[in-house]
Formats: structure tokens, sequence, C-alpha cells
């Protein structure tokens, strides 16, 4: 990581922001747009923040301020492939009586969403693997966003039990291992959905 990628110290522990105006809302998209491309096109190293500043027209200054280090930048770039996956799925849910190959077929569809730009699968999951505690709320977003799409895909609309609570981490850390192997080889597509049902059998316990 360049030193211009890392995170600066003031800015590591900030406090909370208020709320972004709308010209700042398409400013922060314009951000995400050009990480996402660069991404898309070089994996994780192609990334560098000012080549993400240039794209996105924006002074690096002010990405920094958005955005204080690429871990930050890359954790909002999947918190927003979620977000448009988590709309997908409300607007099209998986269909059948039991919850457990809904689970595995709307986490199959991410899966294959990003064996379309696997280059930047790579870059998102390797920003999640260098997230240390100054990007703890960051990753904490993606959690509790994919926690909501697996609930979102079993049609729970109230608070979850303990239990499904439980099943649902565990499916979480089956999926963020099985996009690991898959990235590295190691798993095909077939594997991932086999294993994304295993783990989702979990719900179906009492």
């Amino acid at each position: 990581m360049r030193p211009s990628d890392q995170a600066r110290p003031s800015d590591q522990a900030r406090p909370a922001d208020p709320p972004l105006t709308a010209r700042q809302t398409e400013r922060r998209r314009r951000i995400l747009r050009a990480a996402t491309v660069l991404a898309a096109r070089g994996g994780y190293e192609a990334v560098q923040m000012r080549e993400v500043a240039e794209g996105a027209q924006v002074a690096l200054g002010t990405l920094y301020r958005y955005f204080p280090s690429k871990v930050h930048l890359l954790v909002a770039v999947m918190l927003e492939q979620l977000q448009a996956l988590q709309e997908q799925v409300r607007r099209h849910p998986p269909t059948g009586p039991d919850p457990a190959p809904r689970v595995a077929e709307t986490l199959t569809r991410a899966f294959h969403a990003l064996q379309r730009e696997p280059l930047l699968a790579e870059a998102m999951v390797r920003a999640l693997s260098f997230a240390d505690r100054s990007v703890s709320a960051e990753v904490d977003r993606v959690s509790t966003t994919t926690a909501q799409l697996i609930l979102d895909a079993i049609g729970q609309f109230g608070p979850p039990s303990e239990s499904q609570r439980a099943a649902v981490r565990v499916i979480e850390h089956t999926w963020h291992s099985a996009l690991v192997a898959w990235l590295s080889g190691r798993a095909s597509i077939a594997e991932v959905r086999a294993d994304l049902y295993t783990a989702a059998r979990l719900l179906t316990l009492p």
C-alpha cells in the first residue's frame, strides 16, 4: 500500500459526520463510481487515491475527507454493491417454501454478479481483510447489510430470534470464506452454492 493510500492519523478517530447534502451525496457517488471502475480494471492495487480523485473530479484532500484510506473506500464500494443486490432481492424475492434454498439462491446471485467482475471482487475482499479498527463502522454496515439480505431472502420481516441471529452469523462467515476460496481458485460456483445451502439449513433448526 502506498503512503498516500494509508489512513491519515488525524482522520482515524473522527466524530460522526452530519448528514450529507445533495451536492455532497453526488460527489460521494462519483468517488465510489471512480473507485469501482479502477478496481474492475486492475483490482486492489489499481485503486490509488490520486487516480480516484482525478476520476471523480475532486481534490485529493476532498477525497480524504470522505474516505480516510483506500480500505475505507473499497469497503464502502462493497456496501454499495450489497445494497444494490438487496434492492434486487426485494423487487424479485426468491420463491419456495424452504428458507435454506432461498438464502442459497440469493447469495449465489451475488457470486454470479461478482463472477462478472472478478478484479472488483478481489479488491473488495482484500479491503475487508485489511480493515482495522478505524474501519469498524464501515465493516459493521457491510455485516448488517449482509445479515438483512439473508433475512429478506427468508421473508423475515420482524426481529429475528436468537437462533436465527446465530444462523445468520454462520452464513455470513461461510459466505465470506467461500468468496475467498472462489477468488483463489479453490472452489467452484457449484461448491460455493453447496456450502451456502449447508450453512443456510441452520435457519430451519429449532
